[in-house]
């Protein structure tokens, strides 16, 4: 065991730095490959770390981090759609399964308390695992990804009844809590987070985002979190249920990518640092001293719940038969909450400590036995593809944001509306609270945060994004915002306003299209200067065109040796005598003197003054 939490942790980077790539490098996935370095570490193999229920306890941080996220992509609209597969679907797969289990249990000789109390516990499956299982392949969209997502979210509220009646149905006569009064708890906490949430959360993080610093919002963010998550605790509730709920709060907010970006980084380690303590927690002397009960422990586990989930997927679910083999082999393992169901039976002698400790090990094991089946029948299954004979798919409208909007002062807002008049879809993102809300009150789509941060542009859907319009008034927030776009999407197309002629050579170096602010403001000023003096609109127009053409093409020269003072100088003079040679040779030929007014003398044409 390392001497200090400082070795600990270096510990644990090193195995999740060391293990994730290999494992993920033969297709094996992330999740497989952190169990696999728990295992290694933990106390029945390099004896690294000698309690992992330690490491487990504060790892589940992570979990409850995911589930705030997964709340924020939900509001309380969606989960109205979903109450049918929540409620239908996910108490069909707990009741089913949980009788299933439950009646090998009864086979196997334990009592109808223990059977049932079993039986609910190994249906509930592990959230973590499942979704982020979901998540690397890219499936949480999916048909059968967002009904897994249901079940799963069905399973943490039915946790909430189970543990509450265990008590009921053990042999200890005085419970410590009545389980009606600890129900009543549970009901009281989520409406006391969901009312004083919706009336407190959204006003917190205004204030918060009002000073200015980033350090503060992350520390809010972090603190409503792991405070919601308290809360639920605190009322014997799943700590994941209350950030969700939190999420499920903010999730139509101004604040909401923000939120997500400040707490994806602290989720991922914490994720890998929960798989890696579930790993330490597979009890290797329970398995190898009772090897056949434990595995074939296993394999019904699974089985049962592979055919039941199967089945559930393509009736109720409505899943095609690919779709349903997939929900089956993500949702087949055991969950995590299910340790604390074994732990508290145990206590309540419903189940005795040797059966416990298979148990767990059966749950440990199915969870690192996940990632291998889903592989398997993710490639026994393929890829979904079109009959031939099938009629072409209709032509549906994109639900992402085809525009970004970095920056929304004035010169976003005009682009944003031109961008609305033709119903074309944009996200904008501003890092100014007061002007953030402001405009959500007319119902654009603009929220708070900094563009220039990378987690905040993923959570915003960037990677479909098709353009991206850069209009912040700080020359290094641009760049920055344009060099984090191309290193994030190197082939997007990026407009970006530039404030003068260097910062759009700047952004010429990036590749992208610089729009000179007042360029074109003082173009039409000076057209309407020449009407003014008594040229012809059309004459005015073609000089307009002409400086334009001009400015662009010296404006490109430029460019190659804006670093060069002396090339500089060289270049503008040689421009400047150029536009006096183009608009002397018009002069020369009597195309002006017919057109002027007698009384209005014609001014001299220069180029001094040069736009920007």
């Amino acid at each position: 065991m390392p001497d200090s939490g400082l070795q600990l942790a270096l510990v644990f980077l090193l195995a999740a730095v060391v293990a994730v790539p290999v494992f993920k490098r033969f297709g094996l996935g992330a999740v497989l490959g952190y169990l696999a370095a728990g295992v290694l570490l933990g106390p029945h193999a390099l004896k690294v770390v000698s309690d992992p229920e330690r490491v487990l306890t504060a790892s589940e941080i992570g979990v409850v981090m995911m589930l705030f996220v997964i709340g924020l992509e939900l509001s309380l609209p969606r989960l109205k759609v979903m109450r049918g597969a929540v409620f239908g679907v996910g108490a069909l797969q707990v009741a089913l399964t949980g009788l299933a289990l439950g009646a090998v249990c009864l086979f196997r000789g334990s009592g109808f308390n223990a059977a049932l109390v079993i039986g609910v516990a190994l249906a509930l499956s592990s959230t973590a695992v499942g979704l982020q299982l979901l998540s690397e392949r890219g499936e949480i969209g999916s048909d059968h990804g967002r009904l897994a997502f249901a079940i799963l979210l069905f399973q943490d509220i039915a946790a909430i009844p189970l543990l509450a009646a265990i008590p009921l149905l053990g042999n200890v006569q005085h419970a410590d809590v009545s389980p009606w009064l600890a129900s009543g708890k549970a009901i009281g906490a989520i409406a006391i987070l969901l009312l004083g949430g919706r009336l407190l959360l959204r006003q917190l993080f205004k204030i918060v985002a009002r000073t200015g610093m980033p350090e503060v919002f992350t520390a809010a963010a972090l603190l409503v979190v792991l405070g919601s998550a308290w809360f639920l605790e605190l009322a014997g509730l799943s700590a994941g249920l209350g950030a969700f709920i939190a999420g499920v709060i903010l999730a139509d907010s101004e604040f909401r990518h923000e939120l997500e970006s400040q707490i994806q980084p602290f989720e991922g380690l914490l994720l890998g640092l929960f798989f890696m303590a579930v790993g330490m927690s597979i009890d290797l002397r329970e398995v190898a001293s009772h090897p056949a009960l434990i595995a074939s422990g296993v394999a019904i586990l699974m089985a049962v719940k592979f055919i039941l989930l199967f089945a559930i997927g393509r009736a109720p679910g409505k899943l095609d038969t690919r779709g349903a083999l997939l929900l089956a082999s993500v949702l087949s393992l055991g969950g995590e909450f299910a340790f604390v169901v074994f732990n508290e039976a145990q206590r309540m002698r419903l189940l005795p400590s040797e059966f416990r400790d298979q148990l767990t090990a059966i749950v440990g094991l199915s969870m690192a036995v996940t990632p291998l089946l889903v592989i398997g029948v993710s490639r026994l299954v393929g890829r979904k593809r079109k009959k031939k004979d099938d009629r072409p798919f209709d032509e549906i409208p994109d639900d992402q944001p085809q525009v970004m909007i970095a920056g929304f002062g004035r010169f976003g807002q005009i682009v944003a509306r031109l961008l609305f008049t033709q119903k074309v879809r944009f996200v904008a993102i501003d890092s100014d609270v007061e002007q953030v809300e402001f405009f959500r009150r007319f119902g654009n789509p603009i929220y708070y945060g900094d563009p220039t941060k990378p987690e905040l542009l993923r959570s915003a859907g960037a990677e479909h994004v098709r353009l991206f319009v850069v209009a912040m008034g700080s020359v290094e927030d641009s760049l920055r915002t344009v060099r984090l776009i191309r290193r994030f999407s190197p082939n997007a197309k990026i407009l970006a306003r530039a404030r003068d002629r260097r910062h759009a050579w700047q952004l010429m170096d990036f590749g992208v299209t610089p729009i000179r602010e007042t360029f074109f403001s003082a173009l039409k000023t000076g057209r309407e200067a020449l009407i003014a003096l008594g040229f012809p609109p059309e004459i005015a127009d073609d000089r307009m065109r002409r400086f334009k053409e001009a400015d662009e093409r010296m404006l490109s020269a430029q460019h190659l040796v804006y670093d060069d003072e002396e090339a500089l100088k060289q270049t503008s003079a040689q421009a400047r005598k150029e536009l006096e040679q183009l608009f002397a040779a018009d002069q020369g030929e009597g195309l002006l003197g017919s057109v002027v007014r007698e009384d209005v003398a014609l001014p001299e044409v220069t180029s001094e003054g040069q736009p920007d």
